[in-house]
């Protein structure tokens, strides 16, 4: 039974998707050195539900519904686009700002609204679907026992968890913050650009 679960190719998949740098990847580093590790936490702690919830999603065949259904993902396709589209022009905005080079500086940002952040971020992002859809199509046996699927989502959640949280805490160390209020405003402008050349290959991207 657990012979048949290609669990190393599922789990390298896995983290090649969640260690390269990418919306979530920005956005933990971001509110990291902004906002301090708590934040940073906070922020992938939302961003690893997001991955669960789509894991689960895509195990028990949501993705290929969502995916036989053109208009259900064209309408996650184009919010997540904006959703990012909108955190560009944040930072944008922020690059213009000149602050004090004092840890002071950094920007407040409440516990709930980096987790929430962090959430609907991962939840919004059509690459997620496609990521666990193939991920689950490619390492998944037919006919998978509920036992499989179950060590799969464990395998794959607790990886990226760690991952996540990992991203934030390096992101949120002395070092890294005080190189950070140095060049914030160079940073932001970095993020800026980050977060819209991704809005704008999520809007361009054809679903095949």
């Amino acid at each position: 039974m657990i012979s048949s679960l290609n669990l190393p190719l599922i789990l390298v998949a896995a983290l090649l998707a969640v260690a390269s740098p990418g919306p979530a990847t920005l956005a933990i580093a971001n509110a990291s050195m902004t906002g301090g590790r708590r934040a940073g936490l906070a922020l992938a702690s939302g961003v690893s539900l997001g991955s669960w919830i789509w894991s689960v999603s895509a195990a028990f065949g949501l993705g290929a519904i969502m995916l036989a259904n053109a208009w259900m993902f064209e309408l996650i396709r184009y919010f997540g686009a904006g959703y990012l589209m909108y955190l560009a022009l944040r930072s944008a905005r922020s690059s213009l700002r000149p602050v004090k080079l004092v840890p002071d500086a950094r920007q407040p940002q409440t516990l709930r609204a980096a987790f929430g952040k962090g959430l609907a971020l991962h939840l919004t992002n059509p690459k997620a679907i496609l990521f666990f859809g193939a991920l689950y199509a490619i390492g998944m046996p037919r006919g998978a026992t509920p036992l499989e699927l179950l060590i799969i989502i464990l395998a794959v959640g607790v990886q990226s968890t760690v991952i996540f949280h990992f991203y934030a805490w390096m992101f949120s160390s002395a070092k890294v913050t005080a190189g950070y209020l140095k060049l914030r405003r160079g940073f932001e402008a970095v993020f800026a650009l980050a977060f819209a050349g991704a809005s704008l290959r999520i809007l361009t991207a054809k679903l095949q």
